[in-house]
């Protein structure tokens, strides 16, 4: 394999993190079991095995101070790539192409790490990414199972139920199985981005986790639920 090739396989941990944050300010770099949140994102990365290098993309100068911190090197998003409207995949496709002009990695595919999903471990990286190897993807997102949630939706004025049929509820166990796109990894491809301006292409592959592992933080009050279950389940 010619060192071209040997770069666009490699496979980089991109973590996009915004300065401007409303249900929690500074909600990236906010204590959480003793480390800015931003922090667990990027150790769990840089401790996958399948990972080589871990960017962090963002506005601001706080979270890039922390970010080099913990290891991580910095893309600086631009303000049209930061504002509350801005995409994901915008600032995602912006760090890819950065990683290549500036460090020289032409890289086929990012892991994708939201900074408010802390509740991973290094090995679920590793298995995302074994699976999306495995089944050929062009991209991958992690899911929990949904089957103890019963939805409901407000429609011209009336309740209907979602996910199950409310006159027939029937047992648990036989209902079909149905998933939580949990935000805690997604692999995405680099053309796929650039073609679609999508995260998900048209071989998707899937990881489920625990349910547990669904918690994420946007508010306050749930840095205590997702402290409770770091320390608990991820022996911190």
């Amino acid at each position: 394999m010619d060192e071209r090739s040997t770069q666009a396989d490699r496979m980089v941990a991109v973590i996009p993190a915004r300065g401007g944050s409303k249900g929690l300010p500074g909600k990236n770099i906010h204590p959480v079991a003793g480390k800015p949140l931003i922090a667990w994102s990027i150790l769990q990365a840089a401790a996958a095995e399948g990972v080589e290098d871990v960017f962090v993309s963002t506005d601001s100068p706080s979270i890039a101070a922390v970010a080099e911190e913990y290891g991580a090197r910095v893309i600086t998003r631009p303000a049209v790539l930061s504002t509350d409207l801005a995409s994901s995949e915008g600032a995602l496709l912006h760090a890819l192409d950065q990683i290549g002009e500036r460090y020289g990695l032409d890289t086929r595919y990012a892991v994708f790490l939201q900074a408010t999903s802390p509740l991973r471990l290094p090995g679920d990286i590793d298995a995302a990414l074994a699976r999306f190897r495995s089944e050929g993807a062009d991209s991958l997102i992690s899911v929990t199972r949904a089957d103890d949630l019963t939805l409901w939706e407000a429609h011209e004025g009336k309740w209907r139920s979602v996910n199950f049929d409310y006159r027939n509820r029937g047992m648990r166990q036989d209902r079909p199985r149905q998933y939580i796109e949990n935000g805690s990894i997604y692999i995405v491809s680099r053309d796929v981005l650039r073609q679609t301006a999508n995260r998900i292409g048209q071989r998707l592959a899937v990881y489920c986790m625990e349910f547990w592992q669904t918690w994420e933080i946007d508010t306050v009050a749930e840095v205590e639920l997702v402290e409770y279950f770091m320390r608990k389940k991820l022996d911190i």
